[in-house]
This record gives structure tokens, sequence and C-alpha cells, in this order.
């Protein structure tokens, strides 16, 4: 099945979530009762509380927002030459970043012949970007629509599901594939832990963007690990200018 994948006809994808207020003193009281049930049952020991686990509410879309949206697409410019184009849509409104998300994807990914692929897209990325399309009041685009549909008609491809092999006890993580399929990765002094402490604190998201665009590189390649192809050179690496405005005051 995998290898009668179109690698051209994929597009790779990552993101990155942070709480949606910058700390648990700043959400409203009201929205505090809920992320209060939902700290109850996150709560490990004694010591836990709403307050000192608010830093983990980016996980969920209830609580959290999408910051960044790196896309990537392969593009074969011969026999066994390809070029790897990446495209990043980030910023401080949600909305806006989705909404430019959603036009990329209908106007060019909607035949019903491409697929999404994400590394744990089908537990995170894909759901978590339906349900903030969805709460932003924007239209589902058809490949994050899987309502009705049989699991063989939803257009997700999933490197990480792809590893398990049937074993659903198990998570790997995608750095640890990097590592073990020798894909040349950026030293980051970053990881996906860092990511609200490094938008709420340092204000820093072209930092976020560079690591979101790095984790779209990784997938691809080791989607060409998983099909026994070789890696895409570092020169045939297309990466955007980064221009991130900030809004007054910040």
């Amino acid at each position: 099945m995998l290898q009668d994948t179109h690698l051209d006809k994929i597009l790779f994808l990552d993101i990155e979530t942070v709480p949606a207020y910058k700390d648990y003193g700043q959400v409203p009281d009201e929205f505090k009762l809920f992320w209060d049930k939902k700290a109850s049952f996150l709560a490990s020991n004694e010591d836990d509380s709403p307050e000192s686990l608010y830093g983990r509410a980016g996980i969920y879309a209830e609580f959290g927002k999408i910051i960044c949206i790196s896309v990537g697409f392969l593009v074969f410019t011969g026999s066994s030459d390809k070029q790897f184009r990446i495209k990043s849509f980030y910023g401080h409104d949600e909305k806006q970043l989705l909404e430019e998300f959603i036009s990329l994807v209908s106007k060019h990914y909607n035949d019903g012949k491409h697929l999404l692929c994400a590394h744990n897209g089908k537990e995170f990325d894909f759901p978590y970007l339906a349900r903030r399309i969805l709460i932003n009041g924007l239209k589902l685009p058809a490949m994050l629509d899987t309502a009705g549909k049989k699991p063989w008609e939803v257009a997700h491809l999933d490197t990480m599901v792809l590893w398990k092999f049937g074993d659903f006890k198990s998570y790997t993580s995608l750095a640890l594939l990097a590592n073990v399929f020798n894909i040349p990765t950026p030293k980051d002094d970053m990881d996906g832990s860092d990511v609200a402490r490094v938008y709420w604190e340092e204000n820093n998201l072209e930092r976020i963007v560079e690591y979101c665009q790095k984790d779209v590189l990784t997938i691809v390649q080791l989607l060409l690990k998983f099909k026994g192809q070789s890696l895409i050179d570092e020169d045939n690496i297309l990466l955007p200018e980064l221009k991130v405005t900030y809004p007054e005051g910040d």
C-alpha cells in the first residue's frame, strides 16, 4: 500500500499550538471552571493544581490555539531529482492563518487524489486543526471532514501509525525515528514542550516557525526512508523568508 502512494500527491504538515492565554490568571473566570475540571483529571500528585498545569492547555483544542501551520510538498524535477518546498501560515490571529491554510488546501488539494501526512497526525494535528477551524466559525476543507467516511476513505497518512505496524500500545517520537534512520536534522535548542514559553514569554514566533518547518522536513525524509528512497539534498530544500509582524504594544 505504501509503495503505491504517490509522493507528489502528499501535503506534509505540522502544527504548533499554545495555551489560549499567557497564564492561568488571564483565563476568564467562567472558562476557568472548565479548565479546573480538566486539570483535576490531569493531576498526578497533590502538588498539581489548575494553575500549575495550565502550561499543558495548548495540547487541547478547547483550551489552546494554533500559532503556526507549516506545510511542504515534493516537486520532481527529473527521473530521480526532487525538491521540497515549504510554506508556513503563522501569526497571532489564529482565524486568519486558518483561513489561509483552508484556501491553500481547497484550491490545490481538493481533487480527492491528495493526502495529508503528519507524525501522530491522526491523534493530534488533524483533529486539532478540524476543531479549531470549527471553533473559529470556518468551514472544514474536504481533506479534514471525516464525518461519515470509512477509514480507507479518509485522506490522512500518519508516519507514526505506519511505524506501529498494528502495535497500538507504542508511541515513537519523530526525533527518535530520525535518529534511528540516520536522518540529518539541525540541532535545536528547543522541543515541543518549549513552544508555549517561547511564544508567551520570549515573544519569538520566528523561532517557533523555524522549529515547525524542520519537523515538516523530517516527516518527508522519514516517509522517503519508509519507501526505501533517497533523502532530499539540502540544496533542494526551499524555505520561505519569514516575515513576522507583532500587534502594537508587543
